[in-house]
Order: C-alpha cells, then sequence, then structure tokens
C-alpha cells in the first residue's frame, strides 16, 4: 500500500501518514482489526464451516458485564502462539461494548465496529 500510494499524482513527496490521510484510508493494522472481528462473529455464530472449538472455547463463567457471547482467553506459554488468530482476537472481543455493538446480522456487527475506538489495540498510531 505504501508504494502504491506514493505513485498517486501529488503524493509522491508526501509521508505516508499524510498520504492516508489525504486518501482517506485506514492502516494495515485497523483493517486486520476490523476484518479479525468479523471471521471471530463468523466462526461464534457458525456463519462459516470453522468448527467453534478448535479456536476458543466459550467463557462460561456468568457475568454482569458486557456482552453475553464472551470467549475464554486462553493463556499461552510460548510466545509465537501469541498472534496466532484465536489469541488475538479475544481481548477486543472481549471489550466489545454491549450499547454499541449489534450481534443481531453481520451486515449490522460490521457497521457497528466503525463506531468504536480500537487505538487502544494499535500498536502504531
Amino acid at each position: 500500500m505504501k508504494k502504491f500510494t506514493k505513485r498517486l499524482s501529488g503524493c509522491n513527496s508526501l509521508t505516508y501518514t499524510e498520504r492516508r490521510n489525504k486518501l482517506n484510508i485506514t492502516t494495515l493494522e485497523l483493517r486486520r482489526l476490523y476484518y479479525d472481528l468479523v471471521m471471530c462473529y463468523k466462526i461464534v455464530f457458525n456463519i462459516v464451516q470453522l468448527d467453534f472449538s478448535e479456536f476458543f472455547a466459550r467463557n462460561t463463567y456468568p457475568s454482569i458485564r458486557g456482552h453475553p457471547y464472551k470467549l475464554y482467553v486462553n493463556h499461552n506459554r510460548a510466545n509465537i502462539r501469541y498472534h496466532f488468530f484465536a489469541c488475538r482476537v479475544v481481548k477486543m472481543w472481549n471489550s466489545l461494548p454491549v450499547d454499541i455493538v449489534d450481534f443481531s446480522s453481520i451486515s449490522r456487527f460490521r457497521r457497528s465496529l466503525c463506531k468504536i475506538d480500537f487505538s487502544e489495540f494499535l500498536t502504531v498510531q
């Protein structure tokens, strides 16, 4: 994306952040986070043909906070597993605010994700 945006007319002298702002595009990290959550939704609600138990475990502890679809956080000793999809998405999924996120359909879920500030999960601002 960086090389492509640099080739656009009027953007070759701008920094990547300035080009992103001018073209109104998000960072790769934010897009990855967004699509990870969408894929997690598809797995949790059995929209895709993937086995839920291979990726996640439901949090059976009754909680009065948050949404009812909380996932159990697997603790891993190996740092390499920490960046695997099933490990990196659980914290974001469990932190989704119940008053903003609409779990009734995939399209409503996607639209509601746009209203959330994910800056605490991004490494590069």
